[in-house]
């Protein structure tokens, strides 16, 4: 079944673009879509908080998520957020076969 995630970054406030641009000058985002699995991996601003932003994303599998947690990458983003970002909030959701 595929697997998508709605992550939400409380961003620090001004820091929203700040934190994207970190996170595109690295080239995370990238390396996330790049990975085997990988279906959907889009960023979002909030219209109507300024210092929301949010990360859809879409997996073939629950395999694929686990592997995406387990990528050096994935850990490189932990230590970005931590300058741009106050909280963290993650929505996971199973979406049926059509």
């Amino acid at each position: 079944m595929k697997k998508t995630v709605v992550v939400t970054y409380h961003c620090k406030p001004g820091m929203r673009e700040a934190f994207l641009a970190a996170l595109k000058a690295e080239k995370l985002d990238e390396a996330c879509r790049q990975e085997a699995g990988n279906i959907r991996y889009n960023y979002a601003f909030s219209t109507a908080d300024p210092d929301e932003m949010i990360l859809l994303e879409m997996w073939k599998d629950a395999e694929a998520v686990d592997f995406h947690n387990a990528t050096p990458h994935f850990a490189r983003i932990g230590e970005v957020k931590k300058e741009y970002v106050l909280d963290t909030t993650i929505e996971r959701y199973d979406v049926p076969e059509e």
